[in-house]
Protein backbone atom coordinates (compact mmCIF):
# COMPACT_ATOMS: atom_id res chain seq x y z
CA UNK A 1 0.00 0.00 0.00
CA UNK A 2 3.32 2.37 1.17
CA UNK A 3 3.99 2.02 -2.81
CA UNK A 4 1.21 2.31 -4.11
CA UNK A 5 0.74 5.55 -1.99
CA UNK A 6 4.02 6.49 -3.54
CA UNK A 7 3.56 6.29 -7.21
CA UNK A 8 0.22 7.99 -6.95
CA UNK A 9 2.00 11.15 -4.80
CA UNK A 10 4.70 11.21 -7.70
CA UNK A 11 2.29 10.35 -10.65
CA UNK A 12 0.26 13.79 -8.97
CA UNK A 13 3.41 16.33 -9.65
CA UNK A 14 4.87 14.64 -12.70
CA UNK A 15 2.08 17.27 -14.89
CA UNK A 16 2.73 19.95 -11.96
CA UNK A 17 0.51 22.48 -14.19
CA UNK A 18 -2.51 20.17 -14.30
CA UNK A 19 -2.36 18.80 -11.20
CA UNK A 20 -1.67 22.48 -10.10
CA UNK A 21 -4.84 23.84 -11.57
CA UNK A 22 -6.68 20.99 -10.03
CA UNK A 23 -5.50 22.09 -6.56
CA UNK A 24 -6.52 25.27 -7.19
CA UNK A 25 -9.61 24.74 -8.39
CA UNK A 26 -10.31 22.50 -4.87
CA UNK A 27 -8.97 25.38 -3.24
CA UNK A 28 -11.13 27.78 -4.01
CA UNK A 29 -14.40 25.48 -4.13
CA UNK A 30 -13.48 24.71 -0.20
CA UNK A 31 -12.86 28.64 0.23
CA UNK A 32 -15.87 29.67 -1.41
CA UNK A 33 -18.03 27.14 1.10
CA UNK A 34 -16.01 28.08 3.97
CA UNK A 35 -16.94 31.82 3.69
CA UNK A 36 -20.42 30.69 3.23
CA UNK A 37 -20.81 29.14 5.49
CA UNK A 38 -19.16 31.52 8.22
CA UNK A 39 -21.48 34.70 6.96
CA UNK A 40 -24.79 32.39 7.31
CA UNK A 41 -23.71 31.27 11.03
CA UNK A 42 -22.85 34.95 12.06
CA UNK A 43 -26.00 36.14 9.61
CA UNK A 44 -28.04 33.93 12.23
CA UNK A 45 -26.01 34.76 15.13
CA UNK A 46 -26.55 38.36 14.44
CA UNK A 47 -30.40 37.95 14.10
CA UNK A 48 -31.54 35.40 16.09
CA UNK A 49 -29.35 37.38 18.51
CA UNK A 50 -30.69 40.56 18.48
CA UNK A 51 -34.50 38.84 18.58
CA UNK A 52 -33.70 37.41 21.56
CA UNK A 53 -32.16 40.64 22.91
CA UNK A 54 -35.27 42.21 22.07
CA UNK A 55 -37.90 39.93 23.61
CA UNK A 56 -36.61 39.71 26.60
CA UNK A 57 -33.46 37.66 27.08
CA UNK A 58 -32.87 34.02 26.13
CA UNK A 59 -34.76 32.60 29.30
CA UNK A 60 -36.83 34.26 31.56
CA UNK A 61 -37.58 32.83 35.50
CA UNK A 62 -41.51 32.83 36.39
CA UNK A 63 -44.08 32.38 38.98
CA UNK A 64 -46.14 29.09 38.90
CA UNK A 65 -49.14 29.39 36.48
CA UNK A 66 -47.19 32.58 34.27
CA UNK A 67 -46.92 30.30 31.64
CA UNK A 68 -50.57 29.19 30.82
CA UNK A 69 -51.53 33.33 30.53
CA UNK A 70 -48.05 34.38 28.92
CA UNK A 71 -50.39 36.29 26.38
CA UNK A 72 -51.88 38.48 28.58
CA UNK A 73 -48.44 39.31 30.93
CA UNK A 74 -50.19 38.84 34.47
CA UNK A 75 -48.71 40.70 37.67
CA UNK A 76 -47.73 37.43 39.27
CA UNK A 77 -44.68 38.41 41.86
CA UNK A 78 -41.55 36.06 41.61
CA UNK A 79 -41.17 35.12 45.23
CA UNK A 80 -37.54 35.11 46.79
CA UNK A 81 -35.93 36.75 44.03
CA UNK A 82 -32.83 37.79 45.78
CA UNK A 83 -32.09 33.82 46.20
CA UNK A 84 -33.27 33.05 42.23
CA UNK A 85 -31.00 35.39 41.50
CA UNK A 86 -28.20 34.65 43.26
CA UNK A 87 -28.18 31.06 41.98
CA UNK A 88 -28.87 32.53 38.24
CA UNK A 89 -25.69 34.28 39.04
CA UNK A 90 -23.49 31.48 39.78
CA UNK A 91 -23.65 29.41 36.23
CA UNK A 92 -20.92 30.48 34.01
CA UNK A 93 -22.82 30.68 30.52
CA UNK A 94 -25.14 33.46 32.43
CA UNK A 95 -23.86 36.91 31.63
CA UNK A 96 -26.55 39.00 32.44
CA UNK A 97 -29.34 38.38 34.78
CA UNK A 98 -31.67 41.41 34.76
CA UNK A 99 -35.04 42.04 36.92
CA UNK A 100 -38.36 43.06 35.36
CA UNK A 101 -42.06 43.29 35.32
CA UNK A 102 -44.05 43.08 32.48
CA UNK A 103 -47.82 44.27 32.00
CA UNK A 104 -50.16 45.26 29.08
CA UNK A 105 -51.63 49.05 29.05
CA UNK A 106 -52.46 52.24 26.81
CA UNK A 107 -50.10 55.17 26.06
CA UNK A 108 -52.60 58.29 25.08
CA UNK A 109 -51.56 61.98 23.78
CA UNK A 110 -53.32 64.47 22.00
CA UNK A 111 -56.69 62.50 22.24
CA UNK A 112 -55.04 59.15 20.36
CA UNK A 113 -54.58 55.84 22.24
CA UNK A 114 -52.17 53.12 21.75
CA UNK A 115 -52.44 49.86 23.21
CA UNK A 116 -48.38 48.67 24.51
CA UNK A 117 -46.66 45.87 26.44
CA UNK A 118 -45.22 47.87 29.12
CA UNK A 119 -41.50 46.55 30.69
CA UNK A 120 -40.27 47.93 33.68
CA UNK A 121 -36.27 47.29 33.74
CA UNK A 122 -32.97 48.12 35.92
CA UNK A 123 -31.45 50.77 33.52
CA UNK A 124 -28.07 50.03 35.12
CA UNK A 125 -28.06 46.19 35.04
CA UNK A 126 -29.57 46.20 30.98
CA UNK A 127 -28.15 49.26 29.67
CA UNK A 128 -24.56 47.63 29.04
CA UNK A 129 -26.53 44.83 26.82
CA UNK A 130 -29.70 46.53 25.73
CA UNK A 131 -30.20 46.65 21.94
CA UNK A 132 -32.52 49.70 22.71
CA UNK A 133 -29.42 51.80 24.65
CA UNK A 134 -27.52 50.71 21.36
CA UNK A 135 -29.95 52.62 18.89
CA UNK A 136 -30.41 55.75 20.80
CA UNK A 137 -32.33 57.94 17.95
CA UNK A 138 -33.11 61.18 20.44
CA UNK A 139 -32.64 61.61 24.47
CA UNK A 140 -31.04 59.26 26.49
CA UNK A 141 -31.47 55.74 27.86
CA UNK A 142 -33.61 55.19 31.07
CA UNK A 143 -31.42 56.12 34.54
CA UNK A 144 -32.14 54.12 37.66
CA UNK A 145 -33.08 57.62 39.64
CA UNK A 146 -35.61 58.59 36.68
CA UNK A 147 -39.07 59.37 38.43
CA UNK A 148 -42.20 59.51 35.71
CA UNK A 149 -40.02 58.46 32.85
CA UNK A 150 -40.35 56.57 30.16
CA UNK A 151 -38.50 55.44 27.09
CA UNK A 152 -40.34 54.98 23.39
CA UNK A 153 -39.97 53.68 20.09
CA UNK A 154 -39.70 55.96 16.88
CA UNK A 155 -42.97 53.87 15.43
CA UNK A 156 -44.60 55.47 18.43
CA UNK A 157 -43.44 58.48 18.35
CA UNK A 158 -44.56 58.80 14.72
CA UNK A 159 -47.67 57.64 15.40
CA UNK A 160 -48.55 60.23 18.33
CA UNK A 161 -46.38 62.87 17.08
CA UNK A 162 -44.06 63.12 20.07
CA UNK A 163 -40.57 64.26 20.95
CA UNK A 164 -38.54 63.69 23.68
CA UNK A 165 -39.38 65.88 26.73
CA UNK A 166 -43.20 65.52 25.35
CA UNK A 167 -45.53 64.41 28.08
CA UNK A 168 -47.50 60.72 27.81
CA UNK A 169 -50.30 59.30 29.68
CA UNK A 170 -49.63 55.34 30.68
CA UNK A 171 -51.87 53.76 31.88
CA UNK A 172 -51.13 50.28 33.12
CA UNK A 173 -53.32 47.59 35.04
CA UNK A 174 -52.11 47.14 39.19
CA UNK A 175 -51.94 43.37 40.54
CA UNK A 176 -55.82 43.78 41.82
CA UNK A 177 -56.82 44.22 38.35
CA UNK A 178 -57.77 47.98 38.69
CA UNK A 179 -56.47 50.34 36.19
CA UNK A 180 -53.84 52.95 36.97
CA UNK A 181 -52.59 56.05 34.96
CA UNK A 182 -49.87 58.34 35.73
CA UNK A 183 -48.37 61.33 33.51
CA UNK A 184 -45.07 60.52 31.94
CA UNK A 185 -42.14 62.28 30.33
CA UNK A 186 -40.44 60.74 27.55
CA UNK A 187 -36.70 60.66 27.96
CA UNK A 188 -35.59 58.76 24.85
CA UNK A 189 -36.64 57.17 21.67
CA UNK A 190 -35.35 54.60 20.18
CA UNK A 191 -35.01 53.53 16.81
CA UNK A 192 -34.55 50.09 15.63
CA UNK A 193 -35.70 50.14 11.97
CA UNK A 194 -38.90 47.54 13.24
CA UNK A 195 -42.06 49.85 12.91
CA UNK A 196 -44.31 47.35 14.46
CA UNK A 197 -42.31 46.69 17.73
CA UNK A 198 -41.39 50.57 18.13
CA UNK A 199 -45.09 50.55 18.54
CA UNK A 200 -45.61 48.23 20.78
CA UNK A 201 -42.71 48.00 23.14
CA UNK A 202 -42.21 50.70 25.87
CA UNK A 203 -39.89 50.73 28.90
CA UNK A 204 -39.90 52.38 32.83
CA UNK A 205 -37.39 52.13 35.39
CA UNK A 206 -38.28 49.52 37.90
CA UNK A 207 -38.72 51.45 41.15
CA UNK A 208 -41.61 53.02 38.89
CA UNK A 209 -43.55 50.29 37.80
CA UNK A 210 -43.37 49.18 41.60
CA UNK A 211 -45.21 51.62 42.98
CA UNK A 212 -47.31 52.02 39.97
CA UNK A 213 -48.41 48.83 40.04
CA UNK A 214 -48.27 48.18 44.10
CA UNK A 215 -45.44 45.67 43.46
CA UNK A 216 -43.39 46.66 46.06
CA UNK A 217 -39.96 45.37 46.32
CA UNK A 218 -41.95 42.80 43.50
CA UNK A 219 -41.29 41.59 40.34
CA UNK A 220 -42.56 39.56 37.94
CA UNK A 221 -39.80 37.98 35.99
CA UNK A 222 -35.99 37.47 36.01
CA UNK A 223 -34.54 37.71 32.08
CA UNK A 224 -31.22 36.08 31.74
CA UNK A 225 -28.94 36.77 28.72
CA UNK A 226 -26.56 34.09 27.45
CA UNK A 227 -23.14 34.04 25.75
CA UNK A 228 -24.88 32.57 22.37
CA UNK A 229 -28.47 31.44 21.38
CA UNK A 230 -28.01 27.76 21.28
CA UNK A 231 -27.13 27.06 25.12
CA UNK A 232 -30.62 27.89 26.48
CA UNK A 233 -31.85 24.02 26.99
CA UNK A 234 -28.35 23.46 28.94
CA UNK A 235 -29.25 26.44 31.07
CA UNK A 236 -32.78 25.44 31.90
CA UNK A 237 -31.88 21.59 32.95
CA UNK A 238 -29.43 22.95 35.65
CA UNK A 239 -31.59 25.64 37.09
CA UNK A 240 -34.83 23.71 37.31
CA UNK A 241 -32.99 21.15 39.70
CA UNK A 242 -31.92 24.27 41.62
CA UNK A 243 -35.44 25.89 41.39
CA UNK A 244 -37.78 23.61 41.69
CA UNK A 245 -40.69 25.79 42.13
CA UNK A 246 -40.54 28.10 39.32
CA UNK A 247 -41.43 28.16 35.77
CA UNK A 248 -38.26 28.62 33.58
CA UNK A 249 -38.79 28.69 29.70
CA UNK A 250 -36.77 30.03 27.03
CA UNK A 251 -37.98 32.10 24.15
CA UNK A 252 -38.42 29.04 22.34
CA UNK A 253 -41.15 28.82 24.37
CA UNK A 254 -42.72 31.60 25.38
CA UNK A 255 -42.17 33.07 21.02
CA UNK A 256 -43.09 30.39 19.14
CA UNK A 257 -43.10 32.63 16.13
CA UNK A 258 -39.63 33.21 16.72
CA UNK A 259 -38.74 29.59 16.75
CA UNK A 260 -40.45 28.82 13.35
CA UNK A 261 -38.89 31.96 11.89
CA UNK A 262 -35.31 30.33 12.73
CA UNK A 263 -36.66 27.29 11.05
CA UNK A 264 -37.78 28.34 8.05
CA UNK A 265 -34.12 30.07 7.81
CA UNK A 266 -32.23 27.20 8.75
CA UNK A 267 -34.19 25.23 5.93
CA UNK A 268 -33.85 27.85 3.26
CA UNK A 269 -30.27 28.21 3.79
CA UNK A 270 -29.96 24.53 4.10
CA UNK A 271 -30.85 24.36 0.88
CA UNK A 272 -28.35 27.34 -0.43
CA UNK A 273 -25.71 24.53 1.19
CA UNK A 274 -26.44 22.04 -0.64
CA UNK A 275 -26.82 23.70 -3.70
CA UNK A 276 -23.59 25.61 -3.43
CA UNK A 277 -22.06 22.09 -2.43
CA UNK A 278 -23.45 20.55 -5.93
CA UNK A 279 -21.86 23.64 -7.96
CA UNK A 280 -18.56 22.82 -6.45
CA UNK A 281 -18.91 19.27 -6.94
CA UNK A 282 -19.55 19.89 -10.65
CA UNK A 283 -16.40 21.59 -11.04
CA UNK A 284 -14.18 19.28 -9.56
CA UNK A 285 -15.71 15.99 -11.10
CA UNK A 286 -15.20 17.65 -14.31
CA UNK A 287 -11.94 19.01 -13.90
CA UNK A 288 -10.62 15.71 -12.43
CA UNK A 289 -12.65 13.72 -15.09
CA UNK A 290 -10.60 15.70 -17.82
CA UNK A 291 -7.30 15.02 -16.09
CA UNK A 292 -7.87 11.16 -16.06
CA UNK A 293 -9.12 10.80 -19.55
CA UNK A 294 -6.11 12.65 -21.05
CA UNK A 295 -3.99 9.75 -19.34
CA UNK A 296 -5.76 6.90 -20.73
CA UNK A 297 -2.69 5.65 -22.52
CA UNK A 298 -0.85 5.23 -19.57
CA UNK A 299 -3.17 3.54 -17.84
CA UNK A 300 -2.79 0.99 -20.91
CA UNK A 301 1.34 1.27 -20.11
CA UNK A 302 0.60 -0.13 -16.84
CA UNK A 303 -1.71 -2.91 -17.88
CA UNK A 304 1.09 -4.14 -20.31
CA UNK A 305 3.27 -4.00 -17.69
CA UNK A 306 1.32 -6.48 -15.55
CA UNK A 307 -0.98 -4.48 -13.34
CA UNK A 308 -4.08 -5.52 -13.10
CA UNK A 309 -7.49 -3.79 -13.60
CA UNK A 310 -8.11 -3.33 -9.62
CA UNK A 311 -4.48 -2.11 -9.34
CA UNK A 312 -5.10 0.65 -11.92
CA UNK A 313 -8.24 1.65 -10.68
CA UNK A 314 -7.00 1.77 -7.13
CA UNK A 315 -3.87 3.90 -8.33
CA UNK A 316 -5.90 6.39 -10.10
CA UNK A 317 -8.51 6.56 -7.14
CA UNK A 318 -5.57 7.11 -4.72
CA UNK A 319 -4.43 9.85 -6.46
CA UNK A 320 -7.62 11.81 -7.58
CA UNK A 321 -8.33 11.41 -3.44
CA UNK A 322 -4.51 12.63 -2.55
CA UNK A 323 -5.46 15.57 -4.98
CA UNK A 324 -8.84 16.36 -3.53
CA UNK A 325 -7.23 15.89 0.41
CA UNK A 326 -4.47 17.94 -0.89
CA UNK A 327 -6.63 20.93 -2.11
CA UNK A 328 -9.38 20.38 0.26
CA UNK A 329 -6.27 21.03 3.44
CA UNK A 330 -5.15 24.57 1.70
CA UNK A 331 -8.52 25.15 1.25
CA UNK A 332 -9.97 24.59 4.82
CA UNK A 333 -6.38 26.89 5.95
CA UNK A 334 -6.94 29.93 3.41
CA UNK A 335 -10.80 29.54 3.93
CA UNK A 336 -10.74 29.60 7.81
CA UNK A 337 -8.12 32.24 7.65
CA UNK A 338 -10.05 34.73 5.31
CA UNK A 339 -13.43 34.64 7.48
CA UNK A 340 -11.20 34.79 10.64
CA UNK A 341 -10.20 38.30 9.00
CA UNK A 342 -13.55 39.02 7.76
CA UNK A 343 -14.82 38.39 11.56
CA UNK A 344 -11.98 41.28 12.78
CA UNK A 345 -13.42 43.99 11.03
CA UNK A 346 -16.96 42.96 9.91
CA UNK A 347 -19.02 43.50 6.52
CA UNK A 348 -20.60 46.71 6.02
CA UNK A 349 -24.41 47.01 5.82
CA UNK A 350 -25.24 50.28 6.56
CA UNK A 351 -27.03 50.54 3.09
CA UNK A 352 -29.19 47.97 3.56
CA UNK A 353 -30.89 49.96 6.90
CA UNK A 354 -34.33 50.39 6.54
CA UNK A 355 -34.56 47.84 3.70
CA UNK A 356 -36.87 45.16 6.07
CA UNK A 357 -37.03 43.83 9.31
CA UNK A 358 -34.66 41.55 8.71
CA UNK A 359 -31.81 43.67 7.51
CA UNK A 360 -32.83 45.57 11.09
CA UNK A 361 -31.70 42.35 13.28
CA UNK A 362 -28.50 42.19 10.93
CA UNK A 363 -27.59 45.70 12.46
CA UNK A 364 -24.96 47.74 10.38
CA UNK A 365 -22.03 45.16 10.54
CA UNK A 366 -22.11 41.84 9.88
CA UNK A 367 -19.22 39.27 11.85
CA UNK A 368 -19.03 36.16 9.73
CA UNK A 369 -18.63 33.41 12.46
CA UNK A 370 -16.29 29.84 12.07
CA UNK A 371 -17.08 26.81 13.24
CA UNK A 372 -14.13 23.97 13.16
CA UNK A 373 -17.00 21.59 12.60
CA UNK A 374 -17.94 22.97 9.09
CA UNK A 375 -14.28 23.20 8.20
CA UNK A 376 -14.08 19.73 8.43
CA UNK A 377 -17.13 18.59 6.82
CA UNK A 378 -16.41 20.92 3.99
CA UNK A 379 -12.80 19.89 3.40
CA UNK A 380 -14.45 15.38 4.03
CA UNK A 381 -17.15 16.25 1.04
CA UNK A 382 -14.70 18.01 -0.81
CA UNK A 383 -11.85 14.98 -0.60
CA UNK A 384 -14.87 12.34 -1.24
CA UNK A 385 -16.05 14.41 -4.21
CA UNK A 386 -12.83 14.61 -6.03
CA UNK A 387 -12.03 10.70 -4.95
CA UNK A 388 -15.40 9.96 -6.82
CA UNK A 389 -14.44 11.99 -9.74
CA UNK A 390 -11.60 9.69 -10.82
CA UNK A 391 -13.80 6.55 -10.09
CA UNK A 392 -15.44 6.04 -12.86
CA UNK A 393 -12.91 7.03 -15.43
CA UNK A 394 -10.08 4.75 -13.54
CA UNK A 395 -12.63 2.19 -13.90
CA UNK A 396 -13.40 2.37 -17.29
CA UNK A 397 -9.76 2.44 -18.62
CA UNK A 398 -9.01 0.10 -16.47
CA UNK A 399 -11.28 -2.78 -17.93
CA UNK A 400 -9.79 -2.54 -21.46
CA UNK A 401 -7.52 -4.63 -23.18
CA UNK A 402 -3.76 -2.88 -23.23
CA UNK A 403 -3.33 -3.27 -26.93
CA UNK A 404 -7.18 -1.19 -26.97
CA UNK A 405 -6.31 1.01 -24.55
CA UNK A 406 -2.44 1.87 -25.83
CA UNK A 407 -4.04 3.05 -29.30
CA UNK A 408 -6.09 5.65 -27.55
CA UNK A 409 -5.53 9.12 -28.89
Amino acid sequence: MGKFIQMAWRNMWRNWRRTSIALVAIALGVVLLILMDSLLRGSDQAIFGNAVRLYGGNIQIHAPGYREKSSRLPLLPLNDNVAVLKEVRAQSQIISASQRINTLGLVSSHGESYPVAITAIEPAVEAPRSIQAEHMLQGRFLLDEDMDAVLIGKGLADLLNLTVGDNLNLVGRKRQGEMHQRTMTIVGIYDLGLAEAEKRMVYIPLAEAQTLYNLRNQITEISLTLQSVGQEDTIINALKISLPNYEIDSWQTLKPELKQTIETKKAYTGILGIVVVLIASIGILNLLLMAVFERTREMGVLAALGLKGWQIMGLFLLEGTLIGIVGAIAGCIIGSLLAWLISQVGIDLSYASGMGELTALLGSRLYPSIAIVDVISRGITVSIIAALASLYPAWQASGKQPAEVLHHI
